[in-house]
């Protein structure tokens, strides 16, 4: 069941170490779930999504080109658009940050469900490809009727699905492979489709000024 609004990892298990504190530069790490802020976006689809899936698949690419760019490196990004409506994203980064309490609990940076403190409420966000701007994956979670994140780091594999913005259940481990990465399928609610689809032409044209530092490969199945 998703974790009560109010209550946390961080509140039951204490993970703040003082010998690696847990700053927050991305994420509010002292919550795991912040339903009021999936209700904002999922009652104004037209405001976070404005066009349609097309957005929420630039919204995922940008963090697989941030890993790019702190990898010092170039990187891939898989999307698969599949024939059930659902999109699969996958890049070749270190993984979402995981991280262990005292008491070994495994914590995983709250990225779906909670905002990306560097843009969600931002003054002037960044624009992503669409000319729209750039408000973090929570808001590809919020407006998903599923989405299921699958996470690789050398350390350890996880995934965790979400219906609506909300996690399901906890963290299930996955057999590690050798490799890191991380991967979301998501598919996307129908106000943000009646806003509009993602096509290979429209995706490449959104993800073009990227070519710097992804090789993105599109593979439509419809």
């Amino acid at each position: 069941m998703p974790t009560p609004q109010g209550s946390s990892l961080w509140d039951r298990e204490q993970v703040s170490r003082p010998d690696r504190p847990w700053a927050n530069t991305t994420h509010d790490w002292s919550r795991d779930l912040d339903v009021d802020h999936l209700r904002e976006v999922r009652e104004q689809p037209e405001r976070y999504a404005p066009t349609g899936a097309l957005h929420l698949v630039l919204e995922v690419v940008a963090y697989a080109a941030d890993e790019a760019e702190a990898r010092h490196r170039r990187g891939r990004c898989l999307i698969e658009l599949a024939p059930d409506g659902s999109i699969l994203i996958v890049d070749d980064g270190r993984g979402t940050d995981t991280r262990r309490s005292p008491t070994g609990a495994v914590v995983r940076k709250p990225i779906m469900a909670t905002r990306d403190l560097r843009f969600f409420d931002a003054e002037t966000p960044p624009l992503l490809g669409d000319g729209h701007a750039r408000r973090g994956i929570s808001v590809v979670a919020a407006l998903s009727t599923t989405l299921d994140h699958v996470n690789r780091r050398h350390d350890g594999a996880w995934s965790q699905t979400y219906r609506d913005g909300l996690p399901v259940g906890g963290l299930v481990d996955v057999a590690g492979d050798g490799t890191t990465d991380t991967t979301v399928r998501f598919t996307p609610c129908r106000a943000v489709r009646d806003l509009g689809e993602a096509d290979g032409e429209c995706i490449h044209a959104g993800v073009a000024h990227l070519r710097g530092l992804l090789d993105v490969v599109v593979d439509d199945q419809r």
